[in-house]
């Protein structure tokens, strides 16, 4: 008996010790508009994306708390609701404003990528920097920063700038200032834009910082700066941004990399990479970069026969925007030679692409498709 309370202590202890919030179908309406802004996963049981999705979803909970809830409603159990947001697959994710809903959620569904997703969308699009400080602590994050430096608060490069942020704000971190010390610490004149790259990133091949170089502010050309610059030639590929490289023609390096845990030794390999790669664009070659962590990636692995193969150093693979698909074979060794042959193949036409190739059937005696 004693066995059986302590049990449901335990089981009462954990489900209480959830950060998601859950509706039904009775207090959906009457809850809904307690919040400025809440995140609703319509989900299933049963549903393995929602049981994937789940651990994520508490993380990402937890981590929000008193800055965004996050919310679920489970559908076999409160079907009226859901028929009323016309939920037709699981998990479906919508985003609620003031108990209006506001849309679909279609943004990144790990733990990082919700934070970071909604830490965007509260507060106003652009921080407003004071001094040196405030400056250095807001691009010393792990995302790339874009900061406007203005010297008149009313100037139009200022309102472009704070619209350019109004549009990116669920993709990018942006600040602003009108201080004078700042100014003139980043050598912009009257007024200027820099996009600071995350510090773990820093690299001897390209510059931490770029700065908008247009002689006229819109938004467009300001947002086009972003997105032409943000990545850097060889970013970190996440699950996050994956749809931001891949439909290009993309050279991923696949190995251990973990910028929390392991900083020096993501970059060991990434700085190797970019090496041989910059050798290629500086002749014009035309081809994106990117490194990734092998085990997060490892489905992609597969569609190169890659998933079995053993190395010590990254498996590298290319897929083309038109679906072709090249694996380097030979290892990647430190000094880069592997690579740069692989390249060289790649851009003379003498690579052959990877073809999936079925097993041997025991029994060969079938007729002939």
């Amino acid at each position: 008996m004693l066995k059986l309370m302590l049990l449901a202590a335990l089981t009462g202890f954990t489900q209480a010790a959830s950060d998601v919030l859950e509706f039904t179908d009775n207090d959906f309406e009457s809850k809904i508009g307690d919040h400025e802004i809440i995140l609703v996963e319509f989900f299933a049981p049963w549903c393995g994306h929602c049981k994937r999705l789940a651990p994520e979803y508490e993380k990402a909970a937890t981590a929000l708390k008193g800055v965004v809830p996050l919310a679920k409603v489970d559908c076999t159990s409160n079907s009226n609701i859901c028929s009323k947001y016309q939920v037709s697959g699981y998990p479906t994710l919508k985003v609620f404003r003031d108990g209006e809903e506001s849309g679909a959620y279609d943004g990144p569904r790990t733990s990082d990528g919700i934070v970071t997703y909604f830490k965007k969308q509260v507060g106003p699009a652009s921080v407003a920097l004071a001094g040196e400080e405030e400056l250095q602590k807001f691009i010393s994050e792990k995302d790339s920063s874009v900061v406007g430096f203005f010297a008149d608060d009313k100037s139009t490069a200022q309102v472009e700038f704070l619209k350019a942020a109004s549009a990116l704000r669920d993709k990018y971190r942006f600040a602003h200032t009108n201080a004078e010390v700042l100014l003139k610490s980043q050598n912009v004149g009257p007024e200027g834009i820099v996009l600071f790259r995350p510090p773990t990133l820093k690299n001897k091949f390209e510059d931490s910082s770029v700065k908008y170089s247009e002689e006229k502010y819109t938004s467009n050309k300001i947002k086009r700066f972003i997105q032409d610059n943000v990545l850097g030639f060889c970013p970190h590929m996440t699950e996050d941004n994956k749809d931001q490289l891949m439909g290009k023609d993309l050279l991923v390096a696949y190995y251990d990399v973990d910028y929390e845990r392991n900083p020096k030794g993501s970059n060991y390999w990434r700085n190797r990479v970019m090496k041989v790669a910059k050798t290629f664009l500086d002749e014009g070659k035309k081809l994106n970069f990117a490194v990734a962590n092998k085990a997060r990636f490892m489905s992609v692995l597969s569609e190169f026969g890659l998933e079995d193969h053993s190395s010590a150093g990254p498996l590298v693979t290319i897929r083309t925007a038109k679906g072709e698909k090249y694996a380097m074979t030979e290892e990647f060794l430190p000094d880069g030679k592997a690579l740069e042959r692989f390249l060289l193949s790649y851009f003379d036409g003498s690579l052959k692409p990877y073809l999936k190739s079925e097993p041997i059937p025991e029994n060969n005696d079938g007729p002939v498709k």
